[in-house]
């Protein structure tokens, strides 16, 4: 058990910042299905796209699950989101089914854990305090 001391107060947004995370993923979804994707306007611009999607992805529920097993749990989840969704572009005849997106995927997926609290500032906490009104 952690010392009182150590652990920090539960996030009074916890909800906020849970439904977030759930229109972020479905957000992923929706463009990683759609016909008509954000098109970046660079070379190998859609890997780019993966990378931040997925670290998007990772950085926000981090904020939520301090608890490796919960971050172990999540980042597990989406690379498994982003395999299922290649595979699911790779049934329309409209979007194309690559391997090196799975990878730009679990690369964002990392990223998005490195990036996290405790190697930087707690956004979310830093919001709650700082926020004017008591949801």
């Amino acid at each position: 058990m952690k010392p009182e001391f150590l652990t920090p107060p539960p996030l009074r947004l916890r909800r906020l910042w849970q439904v977030g995370g759930a229109l972020l993923i479905g957000f992923v979804v929706y463009m990683s299905i759609t016909p008509y994707p954000i098109e970046i306007p660079v070379e190998h611009g859609d890997k780019y796209g993966h990378v931040l999607a997925y670290a998007t992805l990772m950085f926000w529920h981090a904020q939520i699950h301090s608890a490796v097993r919960a971050r172990i749990g999540w980042a597990v989840a989406f690379i498994a989101m982003g395999i299922g969704l290649e595979y699911l572009q790779r049934l329309t005849d409209y979007r194309t089914f690559e391997i090196q997106d799975m990878i730009a995927d679990a690369v964002g997926v990392l990223a998005g854990w490195i990036a996290a609290p405790p190697r930087s500032p707690h956004l979310f906490r830093y919001i709650e305090e700082h926020w004017p009104v008591s949801l």
